[in-house]
């Protein structure tokens, strides 16, 4: 069910378990995209839009976005509004301070400064989560400002600031649904 051009970026994966990852999730991301649209996975017409970020053809309405780990997937879907995923293994071992000097806030930093290290490392995780995923709905990717993007995590995940198109008022992030071990976070962006 996958394109040429997909069948092609498979083939140069260098590693069989990356290059079976890649057309698992794509295969996956056809299959929900057709049954969104009503059509068979291969008629799934995926092109490159702006920035490089993956769009529907004729379908300017709908937006998908795709992100995995290990052996966990997540797809979002939705209409009318962006949508970006991101999906971290909550056991990832990550350098949690020099994560939070270069891309967490003030505020961000104070949250996580009185946590002990295990609770500090999800935080960073979680805050991770929302700020991929808002670069993914974007399509600025890792060439988002993370610094300035001030997620609160007390309560629901909000954000309370940011610049350009990352305005709090059109955005809403949500916890996804996923297997324990991991952490995911949905990202609707409704543009003015």
């Amino acid at each position: 069910m996958l394109s040429d051009d997909e069948r092609a970026r498979a083939a140069r994966y260098g590693l069989e378990a990356l290059r079976d990852r890649y057309v698992i999730g794509r295969a996956g991301l056809r299959r929900v995209l057709g049954l969104t649209l009503g059509v068979p996975p291969a008629d799934v017409s995926i092109i490159r839009g702006e920035r490089g970020r993956p769009q529907l053809a004729g379908h300017a309405t709908l937006d998908f976005n795709v992100s995995h780990t290990g052996d966990v997937a997540i797809i979002g879907t939705l209409s009318d509004a962006r949508v970006g995923v991101d999906v971290e293994r909550i056991d990832r071992r990550i350098n949690t301070a020099g994560i939070a000097s270069k891309f967490l806030t003030d505020n961000e930093r104070a949250f996580i400064a009185p946590l002990e290290p295990e609770s500090a490392r999800r935080a960073v995780l979680t805050l991770w989560t929302c700020k991929e995923a808002m670069s993914k709905a974007t399509g600025d990717a890792l060439s988002a400002p993370f610094a300035s993007l001030d997620v609160d995590l007390t309560g629901r995940r909000t954000l309370r600031r940011g610049a350009g198109v990352y305005r709090p008022e059109q955005w809403s992030l949500h916890a996804a649904s996923v297997p324990d071990h991991y952490i995911a976070t949905i990202a609707i962006w409704r543009p003015a």
